[in-house]
């Protein structure tokens, strides 16, 4: 079973990857042809994935989260882990936590760059 769970994290990495690659390079074709890359907007609350924490591993700054369709990545819900780009953000959250995020493709996979408990 646990091989079949990392087999789908491997899976899901490998797609967002990919669908970034094809937004990167698309973006740096728009710009050979003159076109203006607009500017990212500011995070919106229904921008943000609702999720609940599963695991955490303070240690390597990652949490694991059962979470809902990342619309940014084209991502479809699913378990799995993310590296957390504010290590500080680790003391406020606990296992069961219900949470608002935002997760982008990293250098090493996916990042959570915002993350808010439900309700604040």
């Amino acid at each position: 079973m646990k091989t079949i769970q990392n087999l789908a994290v491997v899976a899901a990495m490998s797609l967002a990857t990919l669908l970034a690659a094809g937004v990167s390079a698309q973006g740096a074709e728009n710009n050979k042809q003159g076109v203006a890359t607009p500017a990212k907007p500011a995070t919106k609350d229904s921008d943000l994935t609702l999720g609940e924490i599963r695991r955490i591993d303070k240690a390597n700054k990652k949490l694991t989260i059962k979470h809902g369709d990342i619309k940014n990545l084209q991502m479809p819900g699913m378990t799995m882990v993310f590296q957390l780009s504010d290590a500080g953000a680790l003391d406020q959250l606990k296992v069961g936590d219900e949470v608002r995020f935002r997760a982008e493709m990293g250098p090493t996979g996916l990042l959570i760059t915002e993350i808010h408990l439900s309700g604040r």
